[in-house]
């Protein structure tokens, strides 16, 4: 094969092989560190930053559009998020409210670990997670779309004009905190294992790492079950009556049973982010643009 039949081959199959293939390796990697001794949070993360490098490499040599290429503020910014917002504040939730719930549930007389089926394969158990998780966050998501004051905190996420997957983590702390009640706490309560709130964790944070990327994907029929970058790029478009579908976090299934699914085939995303083109983009202003209501006209 010639070089540029190499690389006609490789535009075809990356698209097509890419998400699976680091799923896969992020798993693999994951249950890899685990045997050779090393913390299961701690694999975790090794994991995620595996598939992290890889996402990047993609959007670097096969990227959706050229124009959404960050520049360094923003770059800047979205680490700052990551880090505070995406990583840190979960952390902070955890060691507090769960801690703080869990004590007085066993003081009151509630047990309950028994309502979730420990004995079940690691696998199987974070399935059900994934399935049960979806349903309340995607009601809540719905939520802060059609409320004005809760929009006013999800406006922060919906800023950027452009995807990248660094900008996964760009949430306003109360918004943040709110999905964190809605998805992570219960299953904390319910005394899940640490491999599989970690393993949970993996697909979350390579399938949010793609959903927000700009690589150059085709998903296919997994666009019935993932919620993946080709649907979730319409939910970040300037237009409401686009943007107000896709609501999934990691799947897509309650999209497609409450008629909130959008994927045309005809055409591709326009213009992203909201309708007030000025709206601040740095970490501190967005941390007081909730309180300034009214910024965004969308709603």
């Amino acid at each position: 094969m010639t070089n540029s039949s190499i690389r006609a081959f490789s535009k075809k199959l990356i698209p097509i092989s890419a998400y699976p293939t680091t799923i896969f390796l992020g798993y693999f990697s994951f249950y890899f560190f685990q045997n050779v001794g090393i913390h299961v949070t701690i694999s975790a993360y090794l994991a995620i930053s595996l598939a992290a490098l890889l996402i990047t490499v993609h959007e670097l040599i096969l990227p959706y559009r050229g124009t959404w290429k960050p520049k360094f503020g923003e770059i800047k910014s979205d680490i700052l998020f990551l880090i505070l917002v995406q990583v840190g504040l979960p952390f902070l939730l955890a060691a507090s409210i769960v801690v703080y719930a869990a004590e007085n549930l066993k003081t009151g007389g509630w047990a309950l670990e028994n309502i979730w089926p420990h004995e079940w394969p690691l696998a199987f158990q974070v399935v059900l997670m994934l399935i049960l998780a979806e349903f309340p966050r995607y009601w809540l998501h719905r939520s802060f779309h059609k409320f004005s004051a809760m929009w006013q905190f999800h406006a922060v996420h919906h800023s950027p004009h452009k995807l990248y997957w660094l900008n996964v983590g760009r949430f306003h702390p109360v918004d943040k905190a709110a999905q964190f009640l809605f998805d992570a706490l219960p299953f904390a309560l319910v005394g899940l294992a640490p491999e599989v709130l970690a393993a949970y964790l993996v697909f979350y944070a390579i399938n949010g790492f793609y959903q927000h990327s700009n690589c150059l994907l085709h998903l296919g029929w997994l666009n019935y079950l993932i919620s993946g970058p080709e649907l979730h790029r319409w939910h970040h478009s300037i237009k409401a009556s686009e943007s107000d579908h896709n609501f999934g976090n990691n799947l897509i299934i309650f999209d497609l049973i409450f008629g909130t699914r959008y994927l045309p085939n005809d055409r591709q995303v326009g213009a992203l982010g909201l309708i007030n083109r000025d709206y601040p983009r740095g970490f501190l202003p967005q941390m007081k643009t909730p309180f300034d209501y009214g910024l965004d006209k969308r709603k």
